[in-house]
């Protein structure tokens, strides 16, 4: 029986996932606290009611020792839990309703498009729900989310040489009073100065680990980091600095191919990522992230051999920085560095994740 703390038995490795947990008493604080972060990394089995939840369930809370901790919703299920109703535990975390899947991809065809709160009720769709939703897992409301997808639209119409209000009219503002305010609102520029910067694409992907911010500029991904990463402003800060950009909510196809790439890396089937990356650090840093791509799944280098690898052994402290500001999370594999003794060290994500997958490319999918 699993005891609450941070042990899972057979039925997570069966399951091609690896076993390891983060310590109990960080997990019950993550559920105490509905912790989004942790989505999908812990299920917790309520001994009281027989019923199990995620991290972010909005029910009350029991004490402590009424609690036990399970790796995944099969393995809870196996022990006799039944999914809490309140939190839906058997479905994906930030997974999209059917329905909303329907709406983003008419959106898609047609971004210029306005919907009001009448014509999602004509879909059967909640206004407030839909809202909901887009703040938890996009920290935007749909309507935003549109408004950001318009103003993406129109600048790469002024990037190609076009007219302001040709591009305002063509993305479906009425008026170019409205679409200059909303440019500025989310550029910090006026239109006609938008032509000098830069976009990328925006979006979230979601993990056994939580979801991830992700970026794509000129087709490439130059960003893949956690949401709850205490360093992501200033990454995200960092990273607008060195390509001349903002930050625009996106549905580049790169972001479905990535979702694809990271489902079959959890899931044990994939050991490398078809995604292309654009990393624009200084000469030191793409050295030592290129050091990092070499370093084959399911192994470990120390600072010192990663240092050693780009010639310049002195320099383990300034590889340790480099690894540091990776923008490009698991694909540029930074958790595969370890301390020279073999310890943990490091990892922006946080250690319990640094240790889950290393526990995972250690296992290599198999059961």
């Amino acid at each position: 029986m699993n005891t609450g703390e941070n042990k899972a038995p057979g039925a997570a490795r069966a399951a091609g996932m690896s076993a390891a947990l983060p310590p109990a008493d960080v997990m019950y604080k993550a559920f105490y606290e509905k912790d989004s972060s942790f989505e999908g990394l812990f299920f917790t089995g309520v001994k009281t009611t027989g019923i199990f939840c995620r991290p972010t369930c909005g029910a009350k809370k029991p004490n402590r020792e009424n609690v036990e901790f399970f790796s995944s919703a099969g393995e809870a299920l196996l022990y006799g839990y039944r999914p809490c109703k309140l939190c839906s535990p058997m479905t994906r975390p930030g997974s999209m309703p059917d329905y909303m899947e329907s709406l983003l991809e008419e959106v898609k065809q047609n971004p210029q498009k306005r919907y009001r709160d009448s014509d999602l009720r004509d879909r059967s769709i909640d206004p407030a729900a839909l809202r909901r939703w887009f703040l938890r897992y996009h920290g935007m409301t749909f309507q935003a989310y549109l408004r950001s997808l318009r103003i993406n639209q129109a600048w790469e119409k002024l990037k190609k040489g076009g007219k302001v209000l040709d591009a305002a009219l063509d993305v479906g503002y009425e008026s170019l009073s409205g679409f200059t305010d909303s440019f500025r609102k989310l550029v910090g520029t006026p239109p006609s100065a938008g032509k000098e910067r830069n976009i990328i694409e925006l979006s979230r992907v979601n993990t056994p680990l939580g979801p991830m911010f992700a970026g794509v500029s000129g087709g490439s991904l130059c960003l893949l980091e956690f949401a709850d990463r205490p360093m992501l402003e200033t990454q995200l800060k960092t990273i607008a600095k060195r390509y001349n950009a903002v930050f625009l909510a996106g549905r580049h196809e790169l972001f479905s191919l990535l979702q694809k790439d990271l489902d079959a890396y959890f899931k044990g089937q994939a050991r490398g990522f078809s995604i292309p990356l654009i990393t624009r650090g200084t000469e030191f840093q793409e050295k030592a992230w290129q050091a990092l791509r070499q370093i084959p799944y399911g192994d470990t280098r120390s600072y010192r051999d990663q240092a050693v690898m780009i010639g310049s052994p002195e320099s383990v402290r300034a590889v340790a920085r480099a690894n540091g500001e990776n923008r490009i999370s698991i694909i540029i594999p930074c958790h595969r560095v370890i301390g020279s003794d073999g310890s943990l060290t490091g990892y922006g994500g946080g250690l319990w994740r640094k240790r889950f997958l290393l526990d995972l490319e250690k296992a290599g999918g198999r059961s």
